[in-house]
């Protein structure tokens, strides 16, 4: 294999396909990124066994071939050569790469080794416009759980039926948003890792073009451009959103998000490294209280608001509120309570395509 091509679109091509890299895994290979030659262009692609991403790039191909390099150690040598014009070719000591007046080598493994990525997923297929796919996954899957004790919840559900709605949560918080779906083969319902979500929305320039997403066996395949992202699907039983959405409430409360914002964000200041990072929020007589305390000190300040219904007041983390109200995009948001010790949602006043659930927190003072 030999080839020359521009450093920047060398450099640029391996960082994107380097996310797909293992980092901590019994399988070499899959620590590697294959990068194929042949037709006047190069292809690199890389996979941990559950998300696959693929990128092709121009060059000038002299010799044909394919070869596995350690991923981020190559991401990061390429990285520093984007101003260079770089020519690589295999040889006995592993991959030669000149650049200018230098030559270095990196060891690599057999191209054989690499696993087959099926790239032929096609059965479902579903298209939306890229700026609300990308505004959608923005919307949900910050509240993905992060940890493996219910793996399943480190996905999203996505449902495809009249319109796309996205469905995430981590056992404390839930986040719900919709959005329209422009043609579709089927309706489905699968559950997609988050981290393939958040790949699936850096390589989208969240404009009006259209975007395809094909399902297919438990597979996830999006084409961009000169990139391919497929992924594994998660298996199991997802919560429904049905089961844990309150149908009235007890208390509603309408105000200012960046003044909640604000306010939450000073209150947040004093409990920071606590525990539980609480802050509460006492409603009633058409205002609204945000406090905090801690051992260094406390704070208290009052927001006019539309309150309806019983008075109360309510505990909840702070980073919960705060992610929430800067996931909405409206200026007024509602708030909706049945108590104390219930989950509350808060949502767009006018827009209501998509919500957010917090469990709240009891406070022992």
């Amino acid at each position: 294999m030999k080839f020359v091509c521009d450093g920047l679109t060398l450099s640029e091509a391996v960082a994107k396909v380097s996310k797909a890299c293992a980092v901590r895994t019994t399988a070499p290979v899959l620590e590697c990124i294959k990068i194929t030659a042949g037709n006047e262009e190069i292809t690199f692609l890389a996979t941990d066994g559950e998300l696959s991403i693929q990128k092709t790039a121009k060059a000038e191909v002299f010799e044909e071939g394919e070869i596995c390099v350690p991923g981020k150690l190559f991401a990061d040598f390429t990285g520093k050569l984007s101003g260079e014009e770089i020519c690589l070719s295999t040889c006995e000591k592993g991959l030669e790469i000149k650049y200018g007046e230098n030559t270095s080598f990196m060891q690599v493994i057999s191209a054989d080794e690499f696993p087959k990525i099926n790239l032929e997923i096609g059965e479902n297929s579903f298209v939306m416009k890229q700026e609300a796919l990308k505004n959608i996954i923005a919307e949900t899957t910050f509240c993905c759980a992060q940890d493996d004790s219910r793996p399943v919840l480190k996905g999203c559900l996505m449902d495809f039926s009249d319109r796309l709605e996205i469905t995430a949560l981590d056992g404390y918080r839930l986040a719900l948003s919709a959005a329209e779906i422009l043609a579709k083969s089927g309706e489905q319902s699968i559950i997609c890792p988050a981290r393939t979500l958040g790949e699936i929305s850096r390589m989208l320039t969240g404009e009006e073009e259209e975007i395809t997403l094909y399902t297919q066996g438990g597979m996830l395949m999006v084409k961009f451009g000169d990139m391919v992202i497929v992924s594994r699907l998660y298996q199991g039983e997802f919560i429904r959103k049905e089961s844990v959405l309150p149908n009235s409430f007890a208390t509603n409360v309408t105000l200012s998000r960046t003044e909640l914002i604000a306010s939450t964000e000073r209150a947040a200041i004093l409990i920071r490294g606590d525990k539980n990072n609480l802050v509460t929020l006492e409603i009633g007589g058409g205002a609204v209280k945000v406090s905090s305390v801690s051992e260094i000190g406390n704070v208290a300040e009052c927001m006019k608001a539309e309150t309806q219904g019983k008075d109360m007041s309510i505990s909840m983390n702070a980073k919960y509120l705060l992610d929430a109200l800067r996931a909405l995009s409206e200026e007024e948001v509602v708030l909706s309570f049945n108590g104390a010790v219930s989950p509350f949602i808060i949502q767009n006043k006018e827009k209501k395509d998509g919500l957010y659930l917090i469990l709240p927190v009891r406070n022992a003072s």
